[in-house]
């Protein structure tokens, strides 16, 4: 994780639960803002939804996207990501959802709101790192 200081890489492990905060772009350029569960592959971040959701389609038509950790013992602690979708893909994202609902909810299966919801994931690559 070389990209996030030693001192801040607890935010990232599954124990401390720490939600993420996402912030696409509207077509207008107005910025949307949604709460996420969030994992990591050492080099991006990973968040997961469905294609029916606003955050979907802004990161589908602009990648650029903030993203906000947050200490859940300690809001004022945190890590600010601003960074680059560079990969949606439906592949994998059932499992990943499950994995995210084990690390947030500590149950093995995700229930969706439907059985044919359309599950995606999104890789992250940061590039620029801020720790408070």
């Amino acid at each position: 994780m070389a990209w996030i200081p030693e001192n801040y890489l607890d935010l990232l492990n599954d124990e401390t639960r720490a939600f993420g905060y996402l912030a696409t772009l509207m077509k207008d350029g107005s910025p949307q803002l949604t709460p996420v569960w969030f994992n990591t592959d050492g080099i991006h971040i990973l968040i997961n939804s469905t294609t029916d959701r606003v955050k979907d389609h802004n990161m589908r038509r602009d990648g650029r996207v903030a993203f906000l950790i947050a200490d859940p013992k300690n809001p004022y602690r945190y890590i600010q990501v601003r960074g680059k979708v560079v990969d949606i893909t439906t592949e994998g994202a059932r499992q990943h959802i499950d994995a995210l609902v084990k690390k947030y909810r500590g149950v093995n299966k995700y229930v969706g709101r439907s059985d044919d919801e359309v599950r995606v994931k999104y890789k992250i690559l940061p590039k620029k790192i801020s720790v408070y």
